[in-house]
């Protein structure tokens, strides 16, 4: 055994015994690199699993990107657009693109016998991806869209089932207003649209709950060509593409390929865009997360000084014994080098046990809920990453073994006449 390591490993385990100055302080600095260590990797995995999760279930409805026309009015009642097939090619081809899907949307006032809600159809044809949705069907089925008919289906949310008494094959109308199709769309030579009331009946397909209220409240799917029929569009004409990207991190790449390829004509939003305030949010969750782990590493260093102080101080006359024998101060600070490694060692070993034992129980059995009114999900999400909890522990130790040389300073200063006669 090396020799700075073995008086090192010498002290630490006299150090540990019960009858000494320093056991409490060694024990209060390795509690404390554990307790910090097992805070960091807790924070990591929820602060992630926290923004993965809420990141694919505002997708799940909005997809990575949107392609609509460019509309400087917005008006509720989008303009509808053409892509060739050429051009749905060339989109689909660019990198980072996984799917490509068209879609449209219309307000409509949802009524039964007794109650009636205002919601947002959806229309969606065959090319819809339900990968997404799926694992949140909690009765029925997907709608099944068919290219050469008019499916009446409507898959809606459970929010709206419980609110309004719905259930599985149940008929319900919508009610919408729609512009009309005139002949002379001009007044006294002023543009004039004007609207009529029309009524669509459909029948209840399938039930979902996503937990997400902002659109489980209002959100349901038809088949696209429902909107189609009530807008009066053509067979071909969609309010947008939804596109969805295989790396959500190139999501800004990804948006200049795509506005590239279709021009000036169009917007290309992302959901950043869509959803500001929810990814607003997350990234104030971000900042919460880097003062928490910037705290704990600081307890742990604080904690290590401490302890490698004491200990030193506990042992100046063996420090004294040590140069009068010849040993060089680097030799001397090498063995409380040894000393504040192995106190370490020994916290990084606990604090992973604590944080990584931690995270695998909330994973398993959700032991701590939450209200999904509030934060959209109904337990506290983990997102486990071998990266970030190798990233934490190479953290502590190199911020830990930077910090450590100041106390080991202190031991320049010690002489061997002073260190016995201190004995």
């Amino acid at each position: 055994m090396n020799f700075s390591r073995y008086i090192a490993t010498r002290i630490l385990n006299k150090g540990q015994k019960k009858n000494t100055i320093s056991s409490p302080i060694v024990n209060i600095g390795i509690t404390g690199i554990a307790l910090g260590v097992a805070v960091m990797i807790v924070t990591m995995a929820v602060v992630t699993g926290f923004q993965k999760q809420i990141i694919e279930k505002i997708t799940t409805f909005t997809s990575h990107l949107q392609i609509n026309d460019y509309d400087p009015n917005q008006s509720l009642e989008p303009n509808p657009i053409t892509f060739d097939e050429e051009l749905l090619k060339k989109i689909k081809s660019t990198q980072n693109i996984k799917h490509i899907q068209a879609f449209a949307t219309k307000n409509g006032i949802l009524k039964t016998k007794t109650e009636n809600e205002g919601i947002v159809l959806k229309g969606i044809s065959s090319d819809y991806d339900w990968s997404y949705l799926k694992s949140y069907i909690k009765e029925g089925k997907a709608l099944t869209i068919h290219q050469d008919s008019i499916s009446k289906d409507i898959f809606i949310s459970q929010t709206l089932a419980h609110k309004l008494h719905l259930k599985l094959n149940q008929k319900l109308l919508v009610y919408f207003m729609t512009k009309k199709k005139l002949a002379d769309t001009t007044l006294n030579g002023n543009n004039y649209i004007d609207y009529e009331p029309r009524v669509k009946d459909f029948y209840v397909k399938g039930i979902y709950n996503t937990g997400f209220s902002d659109f489980d409240k209002n959100l349901v799917f038809v088949d696209l060509k429902q909107i189609q029929k009530l807008n009066y569009w053509n067979n071909n004409e969609v309010a947008g593409y939804e596109v969805y990207l295989n790396d959500f991190n190139l999501l800004e790449p990804s948006i200049e390929n795509i506005n590239d390829l279709v021009g000036y004509n169009y917007t290309v939003e992302s959901v950043k865009q869509l959803q500001s305030s929810i990814f607003s949010w997350l990234d104030m969750i971000d900042i919460n997360a880097v003062i928490i782990i910037t705290l704990m590493i600081l307890v742990a260093v604080i904690n290590m000084i401490s302890a490698l102080l004491i200990l030193i101080l506990e042992r100046t006359n063996l420090i004294g014994i040590l140069k009068a024998l010849g040993l060089a101060n680097a030799n001397v600070r090498s063995i409380f080098f040894q000393v504040s490694l192995q106190l370490l060692m020994k916290g990084l070993l606990i604090g992973n046990l604590i944080g990584i034992g931690f995270c695998l129980l909330q994973l398993n059995y959700q032991l701590i809920s939450l209200n999904p009114d509030t934060y959209y999900l109904d337990a506290v999400p983990i997102n486990l990453s071998l990266i970030h909890i190798l990233l934490i522990n190479i953290g502590t130790i190199v911020t830990c073994i930077l910090m450590m040389f100041l106390p080991t300073l202190i031991l320049n200063k010690i002489t061997p006449i002073k260190a016995i006669r201190f004995s």
